[in-house]
């Protein structure tokens, strides 16, 4: 018996009014989704931005030193400090801190600079070297940095000092002086002449403490500069260069000239003028004398920050200049009178004169010292090129002073 077939249902077709009611209940749906969406959004963004300003307010998160695409926060500067203070007592941390956190972002910049800089040269460091110096010395990973930079300076030296050991070099037995002018240079030159000893004259004439006297035997690159290095090895030993004038050289001496214009109850305005050697103060000296302008030739001549102004200098007291030289005669002076050039050595001035003596020169090999002096200047010179060529942000001395009292805080 064949099996009942089941009647079919005809589909229904929703009417309008059906048609209608679903449409606007998905509407209010979608609604409900999209600002259930929005406040999730929301919620999720006022979290975030909380996190974040609670990120940005936590100084030790924040990023304090840049070097090119390397981002250093005051959280690792600060155990990085801590590490290369430990042992110093509190008391000299905490009144030299600023300057030995100074001294340790230096360092951490150099670091990085020699870290980016290392792969050019084919140089690089692996991690088993830098575990086993940690190990060695028993340093704990905030050392990781300091190790590294180590290693790679020791490998930097060797780079640089390559082919240098026991290798004669063309070098010159150098004595040098920077004077004052060309007047003095003269003198000296005569006295030299007449069979003065150019190393004693030193005592007397010199004006640059950091480069005078008996330097030794230099290769070029190490002579004080490119004009006393060209005298050095252009000049038959033993021989006397003629003074070579030098614009940017520094000299630890200059002179005033100062006119007070008014005193009062150890107060005193002043046209002043800072020349870089006698002969040129006293030939300024006497253009005053023949009616010349102070400010006009302040202007013109002085080496001091008053030359914008003229070289006028109102309600000074004693001690402002930080110069006893230069107070034992302005506040001594008779108004309207032009002192004595005024000779100060706690001042430093620009534009000298060399004087090289040259004792000996030929090629050999570099003295140790002269050796590792050699290494350190074209590493160096190689460490400066690569920080001119980079972006370098680094702290002031506020947040260096900050972070010194963190460690001191959390000894």
């Amino acid at each position: 018996m064949a099996k009942k077939q089941k009647k079919a249902t005809p589909e229904q077709t929703p009417t309008k009014h059906q048609l209608s009611k679903w449409q606007r209940q998905m509407k209010i749906r979608r609604i409900v989704i999209i600002a259930a969406v929005v406040f999730l959004v929301g919620i999720s963004s006022w979290v975030g931005y909380g996190f974040y300003k609670d990120y940005q307010n936590n100084p030790l998160r924040q990023v304090v030193i840049e070097v090119n695409d390397a981002d250093l926060t005051m959280d690792y500067f600060v155990k990085t400090l801590d590490a290369l203070t430990t042992g110093m007592n509190s008391s000299t941390l905490s009144l030299y801190g600023a300057y030995f956190a100074g001294l340790v972002q230096d360092s951490i910049v150099r670091g990085e600079l020699l870290r980016q800089g290392a792969p050019s040269l084919n140089i690089a460091v692996s991690t088993a070297e830098i575990d086993a110096m940690l190990k060695q010395y028993n340093y704990d990973d905030r050392y990781r940095d300091i190790v590294t930079t180590t290693l790679l300076d020791q490998k930097l030296r060797a780079h640089f000092g390559a082919g240098l050991n026991n290798t004669e070099i063309q070098q010159a037995h150098v004595e040098v002086m920077l004077v004052e002018s060309q007047e003095v240079a003269d003198e000296v030159t005569a006295k030299v002449e007449a069979g003065g000893n150019f190393t004693a004259l030193v005592n007397n004439y010199s004006c640059n403490s950091s480069i005078e006297g008996d330097l030794g035997w230099l290769p070029g690159e190490l002579m004080p500069n490119s004009l006393v290095a060209n005298a050095a090895f252009n000049l038959t030993p033993p021989a006397l260069s003629q003074p070579i004038y030098d614009k940017t050289a520094v000299k630890e001496v200059g002179y005033w000239l100062i006119e007070v214009t008014y005193a009062q109850n150890q107060t005193i305005n002043a046209l002043v003028m800072l020349l870089p050697s006698k002969a040129q103060a006293e030939q300024i000296k006497a253009q005053l004398a023949t009616g010349a302008n102070f400010s006009t030739l302040a202007g013109n001549y002085s080496q001091h920050a008053s030359k914008t102004n003229g070289g006028k200098l109102d309600g000074l007291k004693r001690g402002n200049m930080t110069s006893t030289a230069f107070d034992a005669v302005a506040f001594n002076l008779t108004i309207g009178t032009v002192s004595e050039p005024v000779k100060d050595t706690s001042v430093e001035t620009t534009g000298g004169y060399w004087l090289v003596m040259v004792v000996d020169s030929g090629a050999r090999v570099l003295e140790e010292q002269t050796l590792e002096d050699l290494i350190d200047k074209r590493l160096g010179d190689w460490t400066a090129a690569r920080a001119g060529n980079s972006t370098i942000k680094t702290m002031d001395t506020n947040k260096l002073s900050w972070a010194v009292n963190k460690v001191l805080e959390d000894r």
